[in-house]
């Protein structure tokens, strides 16, 4: 997703609390800075908003759409604290020092956690951990919430990003959760119930269904999920790859070398990537994307391109051949969709008939795969990606709102 820094009230950062946050465990979730946002004065100037790429300059109705987020009753202070736990490779068990946000509703018990997994970045000034995330707006409703930065992202800034590993990313985040919980349990900002929210869009809502699926199969945590909020998600990795294919189009050009890197050098797919990915975008995949220096709209612009045979090779670009069967291995075994698995808390899935971005076809096979779930569906003509997104977070402002008086 493309987006942009907003203009607005500032966020003053400070040493990290000591009495707003009296009797918290600093061997778990570790502070290393602090702020407070007011949310009366507007939206803090490191909050960053949705931008259109189809005009790649502000939208006036998006800065509508964001206002509409604080006027629905966001009027208090938020305390943000930045900080570092401790995750592990699924796949070694090496240790891995992991950062991200916290947001707490200033001299409020929140009523619960709600764990955001974000949308795709290039940047690593757009994590999380850098940044007032514009979800942020409904902590004043009186939640605590989770931002993780991910790997590759915040203090673990020089490592490769897993994109759309599933398995990784998703323990990744219920580590941030339970270091944050252990954090908060003997202090004044410890919710009032243990049950959770997870909420995500875009990246963020393929992660937060993975989420779900590692807390309910893998780690015997089902039961601490109370609602799951997921939006314009690629849940089935292979056939948001084929859409690209197909179409010989992609209108975010970064996301393909995102998910080549993910499935390549991070998951660990029996592929060479100088083979999938033309010269002029693979030597330029350390200057341009692990560097972590440029946003993904800046990336987009950089690349200069919306055709996908301009950034696979022509062998790449063959469904049928031995390269591409390799690369469909792996993004199967990193899509939920593809997993023997129904979730069984309950879900609202959000997803705009016109995405641009991430094709529908992974919302619609999502409704076809879980039809004995307990699944909310909201499909509709909302616009493109980056409206949807607004309309996801004001979606779940509402329900928040009418479910939690």
């Amino acid at each position: 997703m493309a987006f942009i820094v907003l203009l607005g009230a500032s966020c003053d950062r400070s040493e990290p609390f000591v009495g707003d946050i009296a009797g918290a465990d600093t061997e778990a979730f570790k502070v290393y800075a602090s702020g407070e946002a007011d949310l009366s004065k507007g939206l803090p100037k490191t909050c960053i908003l949705p931008e259109e790429t189809e005009t790649k300059t502000t939208s006036v109705p998006m800065n509508a759409l964001a206002s509409q987020l604080l006027e629905y009753g966001n009027r208090g202070k938020v305390l943000e604290l930045s900080g570092t736990y401790r995750s592990a490779d699924v796949r070694t068990g090496e240790p891995i020092t992991l950062s991200g946000k916290v947001l707490l509703p200033k001299g409020r018990k929140p009523l619960r956690y709600i764990v955001v997994s974000h949308y795709t970045i290039g940047a690593n000034s757009e994590a999380p951990s850098n940044v007032f995330p514009l979800e942020g707006v409904l902590c004043d409703l009186g939640y605590a919430m989770i931002f993780p930065d991910y790997q590759g992202y915040g203090v673990d800034r020089k490592n490769i990003h897993p994109y759309l590993v599933m398995s990784q990313t998703a323990f990744d985040v219920v580590n941030m959760y339970k270091a944050v919980a252990k954090y908060l349990e003997h202090t004044a900002y410890k919710p009032e119930y243990d049950d959770i929210y997870l909420m995500g869009f875009s990246q963020g809502g393929a992660v937060t269904m993975s989420t779900q699926w590692m807390m309910e199969s893998i780690l015997g945590m089902g039961d601490q999920i109370h609602q799951v909020f997921a939006g314009g998600g690629p849940y089935d990795v292979r056939a948001t790859f084929n859409n690209f294919v197909e179409t010989n189009s992609v209108n975010i050009a970064p996301a393909v070398p995102f998910v080549i890197q993910g499935m390549i050098k991070r998951y660990g797919a029996n592929a060479d990537m100088s083979k999938v990915l033309q010269p002029w975008i693979y030597e330029k995949m350390d200057e341009w994307i692990n560097s972590k220096d440029y946003s993904v709209n800046q990336l987009r612009d950089m690349m200069a391109t919306t055709r996908t045979s301009d950034i696979l090779t022509a062998e790449a670009m063959d469904r049928t051949s031995d390269l591409v069967a390799e690369l469909y291995k792996a993004m199967t075994e990193n899509s939920i969709l593809a997993q023997d698995w129904t979730p069984r808390a309950p879900v609202y899935m959000m997803h705009s008939m016109d995405d641009d971005v991430v094709p529908f076809v992974n919302a619609a096979k999502a409704k076809d795969k879980w039809t004995e779930a307990n699944i909310q569906y909201n499909f509709g003509h909302y616009g493109s990606h980056m409206k949807s997104a607004l309309r996801f977070i004001y979606s779940v402002q509402t329900w928040l709102k009418r479910e939690d008086k």
